[in-house]
């Protein structure tokens, strides 16, 4: 898997997502005791509010970058997103209002909605052979779990000694890295064509791509599931750990370093996995496996308190497994689901479209578990994990092969396109889709 790091521009560029991962790991954990500091018991309440913030920011603002990124100089436009990024990292210990913390938070993310888009669709063009990107995509998943198992170790270090509202530097200083990292490289040109079209047309191209093709409406629903179980290990970790354990700032790092370490082990071991088993197979039993996890900690938190901890602990190691397992292979989809000139639009959709999952789970989460108790919230999202399982398995054709037989007729006989292709035979791979060109899906 390591191989792929003698590839220059793809090491300087895991470097830079690493080092930024860091950074907004600290601004995780920082964010959850800042909404502790200013509005106590409720605290899961304005963060799930603040993080569905996130999530409009990332829904309205990915389509239209992934639209225009083929017009984009990538680097300059990663590093200007970094700097922003960074500057409002900076602005955050001086906040002692709520609504200061909803505006900043829009702001930084709407900063991260422009780059992280664009940053997954050059990745593909640094790594053409798809071997070489199966593997990226496990060493990407590791540079997420960081966010959450190395950025809260260092965070409970750093907490021993200064207060949590440094962190925020830590996360400036990620930005300015990964920036720099960036800067260090020379980025591919993008190998999409300019298309024509308005606004609309181009914003909504990814999105209608994306839901006209079956396997990729079943990654949205894993995603449904995946941020449902997600959503519970974020939003409520501080409120579980501070305020019905009783524990102390510590703890609450530790608490989501389980979680990332879960996470971490699984994506080790998912290139290997992905060879001998499909990934479909693969992302729904993740999902399955969260949908059960949440269930069973439901079950067992009646009453609550620290000796809970370690059942807390275990529950959150094993749905970051499940959570990798669900999620790491997606990439792969989305990337054997469009041709180069569709995949920033496509891979903006799939950044649009997940979030939007996420701002159905963070809300629940944060709301439920504060009107309701924290049993409540796991049983809530419980729920909504498993409708994301039941409907990935109806969404998802059971036969998924990477070509499949399609036809053009509403083309002239003399456009490119107007083939029959067999799976293993074109000379282009459509996959599953080309915009609104109909296709004879598997049944």
């Amino acid at each position: 898997m390591l191989t792929i790091l003698a590839n220059r521009t793809y090491r300087n560029l895991l470097a830079a997502q690493v080092i930024a991962l860091v950074g907004t790991g600290l601004a995780t954990v920082a964010l959850g005791l800042l909404a502790y500091d200013i509005a106590g018991a409720d605290a899961g309440a304005v963060l799930g509010t603040a993080l569905a913030i996130k999530m409009i920011a990332y829904i309205g603002i990915g389509p239209i970058v992934g639209a225009y990124a083929d017009r984009l100089p990538r680097r300059a436009f990663l590093v200007a997103m970094d700097m922003i990024r960074a500057g409002v990292a900076l602005l955050l210990p001086f906040v002692d209002q709520i609504w200061q913390v909803y505006v900043l938070i829009f702001a930084l993310q709407s900063a991260s909605a422009a780059f992280t888009p664009t940053f997954q669709a050059t990745i593909p063009d640094v790594l053409p052979d798809e071997a070489e990107y199966t593997r990226a995509l496990s060493l990407s998943r590791l540079a997420y779990d960081l966010e959450s198992l190395l950025s809260p170790m260092l965070a409970a270090a750093l907490l021993s000694v200064l207060s949590f509202h440094w962190l925020f530097g830590g996360t400036a200083i990620g930005f300015v890295g990964s920036a720099l990292m960036v800067l260090s490289v020379t980025l591919p040109r993008s190998p999409a064509k300019p298309r024509g079209g308005g606004i609309y047309a181009r914003t909504t191209r990814g999105m209608r791509i994306y839901l006209k093709t079956p396997r990729l409406r079943g990654l949205l629903a894993v995603n449904l599931a995946a941020a449902a179980a997600s959503a519970m290990v974020i939003v409520n970790t501080v409120v579980i750990v501070r305020d019905t354990f009783g524990l102390g700032q510590r703890e609450v790092a530790l608490s989501l370093a389980a979680y990332g370490g879960g996470s971490m082990l699984a994506a080790l071991a998912l290139p290997r996995l992905l060879d001998r088993i499909e990934g479909r197979t693969v992302m729904l039993g993740g999902a399955a496996v969260l949908a059960a996890a949440l269930a069973a900690l439901g079950l067992g938190s009646g009453g609550m308190t620290a000796t809970f901890w370690p059942i807390l602990l275990a529950g959150w190691f094993v749905m970051g497994m499940a959570y990798a397992a669900a999620l790491t292979p997606s990439g792969l989809l989305l990337r054997r689901s469009a041709q180069a000139e569709d995949r920033p639009a496509v891979f903006a959709a799939q950044f649009a479209l997940s979030h939007a999952c996420w701002l159905i789970a963070y809300p629940l989460a944060g709301q439920v578990g504060a009107r309701f108790g924290q049993q409540f919230a796991f049983y809530s999202l419980a729920v909504l994990a498993l409708s994301g399982v039941a409907a990935a398995l109806w969404l998802w054709p059971t036969r998924d092969p990477k070509e499949i037989e399609h036809e053009h007729p509403d083309l002239p006989d003399d456009h490119p396109h107007h083939s029959v292709h067999r799976a293993g035979q074109s000379s282009h791979a459509h996959d599953f889709m080309i915009d609104d060109l109909h296709h004879r899906w598997p049944r």
